[in-house]
Parts: C-alpha cells; structure tokens; sequence
C-alpha cells in the first residue's frame, strides 16, 4: 500500500499542476473539451491510462464538461499515484485541445 502524504507534500506536488486543487482527502481537475466527442476521447485515453497504472480516478461528464478527482482509498488519502496519474491526466487533456 503506498504511503498517504503529509499537507506540505501535497502542496508541493499541486505547485507542479497548478489546473488541479485539493478538496479534502482528494484532488481534482475540470477541463472543457472542444466538443462532446474530444470529451470521450480524453475519457477513453486517461481510462486506459489508468488501467495501465492500476489506479483509477471519478470522472464527470457534463456535455464537454469533464471534472476528474483522484485519492487513493486503500491508502485513505492522497498519495504518490494520485499525483502522477493527474500529470498523465494534464498530458492527455493537452493532446485534445482540452483547457
């Protein structure tokens, strides 16, 4: 199980994705895609990224609305894999033409 992180640990890694906040025991991220379908395909790239690294994250759609929130609950809390999940979630939101 991997290690929850202290409050100026999350803070550190929020500074490297300044587009993702802290709400409780959780992080999240909303981006709006060019349209309804770039949507899907963000959704359907980030699922098989988190299939790839076993965690995986809430997501929302909303039309081309789409929220994100990650927190790893066997660890009770935010943890490493959170972080590096919403930086390969900030890389595929890039590559649609998501903000």
């Amino acid at each position: 199980m991997a290690d929850t992180l202290d409050d100026a640990a999350v803070a550190d890694r929020l500074r490297a994705l300044p587009a993702w906040t802290r709400d409780g025991d959780e992080i999240r991220r909303q981006v709006q895609a060019p349209s309804f379908l770039a949507g899907i395909d963000v959704v359907t790239e980030v699922a098989r990224a988190a299939e790839d690294a076993d965690h995986h994250p809430d997501i929302d759609i909303r039309w081309r609305t789409l929220t994100f929130a990650l927190t790893t609950h066997s660890a009770g809390g935010l943890t490493g894999k959170d972080f590096d999940l919403a930086a390969t979630i900030e890389r595929i939101v890039g590559e649609h033409g998501a903000k």
